[in-house]
């Protein structure tokens, strides 16, 4: 396997250019009021958060041999069939919202996007570790994307056309994204690719344990303000309560990270140390 190490700071980039992108659009969007452009606006300031978060992984894949444009499409397509995938499981599984359901959906929206990730992988032939967090930080970082975008159009709908409404909603995903679906995807998707090695998909105890857990996370994070907000938890009693979710997720994220780059690196010098091997042997022969 032919391993590139990848340096840069590219997000930084790729988020100060879309911030500028997404002022520029809403001042022109508000001079100008031409529908037209609402689309465009929408959609960017949906989908800037997420697709930095989705390189400031890529950058850091360290030796794995995964393209930018397979990244890219985990992050499509991936993102596009766990929002099918979702909306179609949902209706037919869900029985009325109450407390079981907030964790259901929690399970049925973890399927979904590992589902997306498991037709890209498939397609693509990657089964590294480090592979799987990128390629799950993608495409739960896609289902995120278009999520918000829906949820920024349902605010202009409801709101009778606010833009400031929309603008809301908006921020406050985009700012909340990093915490959610890309980290709870690449964590799953992590464990699965380490316990596939070879390609043929294996859901042992491990993957299922892991599933469990980000689906379990999934739907505390959904519970937690409407829960605290019964027992009349302030506003900051419940963005803590949040705060404390996220840090389980990143957590976990960082520490399938740190395991999938020592297994790189294991790799890589195992691959060295036979290289020097056949070397020596053939300068002796």
């Amino acid at each position: 396997m032919d391993y590139q190490t990848h340096h840069g700071h590219a997000w930084w980039r790729v988020l100060f250019t879309s911030i500028v992108l997404y002022v520029a659009g809403l001042l022109i969007l508000t001079l100008t009021e031409n529908p037209n452009l609402f689309p465009a606006v929408v959609m960017l300031g949906n989908f800037m958060v997420p697709v930095t978060y989705v390189v400031f992984f890529y950058e850091r894949s360290h030796l794995s041999d995964l393209t930018l444009p397979i990244t890219a499409t985990s992050f499509i397509y991936g993102g596009l069939l766990g929002v099918f995938a979702a909306a179609l499981l949902e209706p037919l599984l869900l029985h009325g919202l109450n407390l079981l359901a907030v964790f259901e959906i929690g399970l049925i929206e973890e399927f979904a996007k590992i589902f997306g990730v498991l037709v890209i992988a498939r397609r693509q032939r990657h089964h590294d570790e480090m592979d799987g967090l990128i390629l799950g930080a993608a495409a739960g970082m896609g289902f995120a994307a278009l999520e918000s975008t829906g949820y920024a159009f349902t605010a202009f709908l409801s709101s009778g056309g606010s833009l400031s409404a929309t603008v809301a909603v908006t921020l406050l995903r985009g700012l909340v994204s990093p915490m959610g679906h890309g980290t709870w995807t690449a964590i799953l998707a992590g464990v699965l690719f380490r316990e596939s090695p070879d390609g043929r998909v294996r859901v042992n105890r491990r993957v299922i344990e892991a599933y469990l857990v980000v689906a379990a996370l999934h739907g505390l994070w959904d519970l937690l303000p409407s829960l605290l907000a019964a027992f009349a938890v302030s506003l900051t009693g419940i963005l803590i309560g949040q705060a404390g979710v996220a840090a389980v997720g990143f957590a976990l994220l960082w520490k399938g990270w740190r395991e999938a780059r020592a297994r790189q690196a294991s790799f890589q010098t195992t691959v060295t140390d036979r290289a020097s091997s056949v070397t020596r042997g053939t300068g002796s022969a």
